[in-house]
């Protein structure tokens, strides 16, 4: 830690199937950018000095003519792909396996790579600048290399006007270190709040100011071990099984509940954007434009 500028890790494996092809992923910006430019651009002025992009071989030429390139004259810039053979040793793919293993595994395929200090986004997320500059601060700063982050947005800030969403609520001790996150399906705004429906049709009330996980993680290169024992174990329990993953914060609960590691829970202000249903994409135009005018941005990121 220390003086080392940290790692901006995207997970964009999925990039290519979630949209039908690159080439289909829509510009939200009005230079064309999409929304993994305004994340890079975030973490580049945050002080984040390199970023490694996880992909498939399959979208690289694709990937690199859409975003790489105009990242590479910029930026230091490293690509790492998630691979159905690249496993720990003594395992081997499951006959008929074709879907990959995972956000866990995902980050696990990037190893070589994370060297020092990172944070872990997803690719077609919108985060906004400050976690990114509290991402920075508490990665530069010196702690137990077993210490990490995990920076949680309030709910009402990540939620849709076209239908429920999935979220994550956040649950943390009096000394600020995240104890658990629970998964809650069905969430729909409710005014200034949010109401959730369980699988026997009762409704539950949110205030909306709770917090919840977004997938912003910040590690240090202690993940990667414990990281690596879990594939296996998650390998010979339910390898097997054609369609199940192994998701990063699985992993990162199992570690917490074991004493294993400590995750600090830091909280933005920021409104994340994402495009959840397709009628979402104007409102993150909008918020586009509106930081535009507000001077967040300048008006085309890479000129």
């Amino acid at each position: 830690m220390g003086n080392a500028q940290p790692i901006l890790l995207v997970l964009a494996a999925g990039m290519g199937s979630r949209y039908g092809g690159l080439k289909q992923i829509d510009p939200v910006g009005p230079g064309g950018e999409v929304v993994l430019d305004y994340s890079v651009y975030d973490a580049l002025r945050a002080g984040f000095g390199r970023v490694v992009f996880i992909i498939r071989r399959d979208i690289e030429e694709d990937f690199r003519q859409a975003f790489g390139r105009r990242l590479e004259a910029r930026m230091d810039v490293g690509y790492a792909f998630q691979s159905l053979d690249d496993l720990p040793v003594n395992h081997d793919i499951p006959a008929g396996r074709t879907k990959p293993w995972g956000t866990a595994h995902a980050v696990w395929s990037a190893r070589e790579q994370l060297d020092r200090p990172f944070i872990v986004i997803n690719a077609d997320d919108f985060y906004g600048p400050d976690p990114y500059r509290q991402a920075e601060a508490f990665l530069r700063s010196e702690k137990d290399l077993h210490e990490w982050l995990m920076v949680g947005y309030r709910l009402r800030r990540t939620l849709s006007d076209h239908g429920t969403v999935a979220r994550g609520i956040c649950r943390a001790g009096e000394d600020g270190y995240l104890q658990s996150v629970t998964e809650i399906t069905s969430i729909a705004r409710d005014g200034q709040g949010a109401v959730w429906t369980d699988d026997d049709g009762t409704r539950h009330n949110l205030t909306g100011n709770e917090t919840v996980s977004m997938n912003f993680w910040g590690f240090t290169p202690s993940l990667l071990p414990p990281l690596e024992d879990a594939l296996s174990v998650f390998l010979k329990a339910g390898g097997h099984e054609q369609k199940r993953e192994c998701y990063l914060p699985m992993v990162v609960d199992d570690l917490i509940q074991g004493n294993h590691a400590r995750v600090r829970l830091q909280t933005t202000e920021e409104a994340w954007m994402g495009v959840t249903y397709r009628e979402d994409k104007p409102a993150v135009e909008q918020g586009i434009r509106e930081r535009i005018d507000a001077g967040v941005y300048p008006p085309e990121l890479w000129t």
